[in-house]
This record gives structure tokens, sequence and C-alpha cells, in this order.
């Protein structure tokens, strides 16, 4: 009963807890908007378009790819996760607004829209300006609208005031991320804008012809040269516009002796040949193809668009915040930003277990590893967690087999079993085989 009156009293409610006498609208909170004035807005032919699924498409993919703050050893191999903000940023939340996955999603969208993206650290525990030895606290992406010899002025999310201002920072402390495709999806003459110049035209003329004009010439059984024979023709032209207007399924009647010709017929052009062209020619430049885009493309075409696409940009956006945001002493303490993509991601399950074979056989993954992969739990058997070849028996963890009748490798038969690799000192002979040399 206590525990229960404990709960009792310090139960909260997110209803009942309100303070009613502060009112949503009353301006206490801040900015109100009806959409998030953080979300990175698309240009406008370009939302308008297919480009958008492209860049969504891409997006999504880039920002699957976990990206970490990690050390390293002395041949660049990973190591282990560094605790700090950068990683929190990178792992966790880049700010109040994003996760890490919708903040490299918003890299990845003002990349391929823009053409360059800024990565800028927000809070930070001491001024970069003054400084290098600062961590990282909360990190968003801008929009580079000014260029200068060693700043840059950047279109920025201002979370205290609750909409986007404009800020001039030094290039040093922002991470420039430029699109490795640049010239295939943002020059002016590049393959996207042409495609997207095209669909312009084309949507134009979708338009013209759905605006519901009939565009129609009547041809009167007279000549019109005279004023009143004008004025008569142009009350012919509204009495008919009036019946077709007035009509409940837009029918109209004239006299025999008149003739109407229709104008709006379908024209004959080669815009839908050219943007498929386009297409083609775009998604090829693009490592895309039309599998990839509804999703049943096979192992190797997903893994040329991985390689040939997603890969460069993740390797852009790595190299960019590592030379900003890591010091050069940092770098000499082995210290890097990576991405690591999933190898299981694009394999099917029936090859899962041979795979799983063939790596804990050849002590590349231990047990537990290889239950991570699959979602499993990990076993409480401590030979899970060794770099150990299940299918011989009898292996120790340091990897020579004790094979009843056999000899293990660096054991003296004379020695009565015992092991010879006692170190850097010699033995002295005996059958015990203790070490008598100095370590």
């Amino acid at each position: 009963m206590s525990r229960f009156g404990s709960v009792l009293r310090h139960a909260w409610n997110v209803f009942s807890n309100q303070d009613n006498k502060t009112q949503p609208y009353s301006g206490d909170y801040g900015s109100a908007y009806a959409y998030r004035p953080d979300r990175v807005r698309l240009r406008i032919p370009n939302e308008r378009s297919i480009i958008a699924s492209i860049y969504t498409r891409l997006s999504i993919d880039v920002a699957s790819i976990d990206m970490r703050h990690i050390k390293t050893d002395a041949d660049d191999r990973y190591k282990d996760d560094i605790v700090s903000g950068l990683q929190n940023c990178l792992t966790v939340e880049a700010n109040i607004d994003q996760a890490a996955q919708a903040f490299r999603m918003d890299i990845a969208l003002t990349l391929f829209d823009k053409g360059v993206a800024a990565i800028v650290p927000v809070d930070t525990s001491l001024n970069p300006l003054s400084t290098g030895g600062y961590d990282i606290l909360t990190l968003r992406v801008g929009e580079i609208v000014q260029w200068y010899p060693e700043h840059v002025q950047i279109w920025l999310y201002n979370q205290a005031l609750g909409y986007r201002q404009l800020i001039t920072l030094p290039k040093t402390v922002v991470a420039i991320v430029e699109n490795p495709l640049y010239a295939v999806m943002n020059e002016p003459n590049s393959t996207l804008q042409r495609l997207l110049n095209k669909l312009n035209l084309l949507d134009a003329v979708d338009d013209a012809s759905a605006s519901g004009k009939l565009d129609l010439i009547i041809q009167l059984p007279y000549v019109i040269k005279s004023e009143a024979r004008r004025q008569a023709a142009e009350q012919r032209r509204q009495d008919i516009e009036f019946q077709l207007k007035g009509s409940k399924y837009g029918i109209a009647y004239t006299d025999g002796t008149e003739k109407i010709t229709q104008l709006n017929r379908p024209a004959e052009n080669n815009l839908m040949a050219q943007i498929e062209f386009l297409t083609t020619m775009l998604y090829g430049q693009l490592g895309l193809t039309e599998e990839v885009m509804n999703g049943t493309a096979d192992e190797k075409t997903m893994l040329n668009y991985w390689n040939r696409t997603i890969d460069p940009t993740l390797n852009a956006i790595a190299q960019a915040m590592r030379r900003t945001f890591l010091t050069k002493t940092a770098r000499t303490q082995h210290q890097t930003i990576e991405y690591f993509r999933d190898p299981f991601r694009l394999i099917p399950i029936e090859n899962i277990a041979k795979i799983a074979d063939v790596f804990s056989r050849n002590e590349i993954m231990s047990a537990n590893e290889i239950r991570q992969v699959l979602g499993l739990r990990p076993s409480t058997d401590p030979k899970a967690d060794k770099l150990i070849n299940s299918n011989i028996r009898g292996q120790t963890p340091s990897g020579f087999s004790q094979v009843s009748g056999s000899t293990a490798p660096g054991t003296n038969p004379d020695s009565g079993g015992d092991s010879g690799l006692v170190g850097a000192g010699s033995t002295n002979g005996n059958s015990n085989g203790s070490n008598n040399g100095s370590g």
C-alpha cells in the first residue's frame, strides 16, 4: 500500500497538470506555425515534378546509414566509439527538432536540391571562434546564400526565435558539403535541369489543354465589314457562349448556315519522347534504375547503386565534418568520423545461415555478433563471445585444438604435455617445464 500511495502522490497527467492560466495563443511559447519552419523546402519546380521522388529516395537511403564519432588504432581500423556531444548528435539527436536519422536526411535533401549544404554547430561547450577544443552540443543544416573569401552567409533556423535568419560564419567553423553529383544534378545545363525544364513545358501544355477553353471559330453566313454586322456577330458569339455555359451538359444550337471549327486539337510534339530519353540518361548517370525506385532491384543492381551514388555522398558528408569538427590534435589521437553500412542488408534470408557459418568458422564474427545481426538476444554461453570454430571439438579460445592422441602446436611431448610458449625466457629442461629465465 505504501508503494501504491507513493505512486498516487507523485503521479502526473499531461492534461490535469496543465496551467490553465497559460493559453497556447498568448505568445508565451514563442512563434507558432502550422508547418515546421525548420523543415527543408524544395524549390517549387523540383517539388512539382518527379525530381522530388528521386531526391526523397536518395535521401532516405543516405539517412539509413549510421555515422559515428569513433577512435581507430594505429592501422586506422575501428577500435571504439567516443563518448562526446558530437557522437550524441550523430547517433541520438542533432537538435530539439531532429533525431539523428532526420538530421542526416535533412543534409541529403539540402545537398541534392541546393547543391551545397552547410552543417552548423549551433550550441557548443566553448566559443569555436577562439578555440578549437570545443564540444558540439547541437547541429543544424543551413543553406549557403553568399560566398566570401573566408566566410559564408547561411540561411539557418534559429530555435530561440522560431524562424530562419541570415548568419555569417567563418568557413573554419562550418562543415561545407558539396554534392559529388553537382555536375549532373545542379549545374544550369545538367541532365536533371534539362529534364526539369522539359517537365515544366509538358505541365504548361497540359494546363493549357485542360483550362476549360473550347477555342472555337464561328463562320457566319454574311460578311462582317460594317459596324452593324460586327455587332451582330459579337451578339451571336455571346449567345453561343451563354448557351454552352448555362446548359447542364454544355450543348448549344446554331443556324444551318453557320460553320463551327474547333482549334484545340491535341498537337503532336516530341516532348514525351525527350522526357523519356532524359529520364533514362539521368537514371544512368545517378546509378539509379526503375527497379531501385520501385523496390524490385536484385542484389547486384542495389550494390552498384550503393557504390556509385550513396557511398560518394556519405563520404563527402563524413569528410566535411571530419576536417571541420576534428582538430589536428584530435586526428593525431586517431579520432575520426565514419559511416557504417550493414553488409547483410542486401543478402536474402536463405543465404544468412551459410554466411554465418563461414564467418564463425573463419573466426571473423562471434556467435553473439551474428545473433545481433539477426535481431536475436545474445547467448549467455561464454563461448558465444569468443572467436572460435565450434565445428572443431575441443578447440580452446586461443585457437589450438586439444584432441586426444595428437600434439598441439608449440607443445613438447617430453615435458608432460605442458606448453612451451612461456614467454621470452628459456626452460631448464626439467620435466616440470618451469621458466627460469627473466621475462
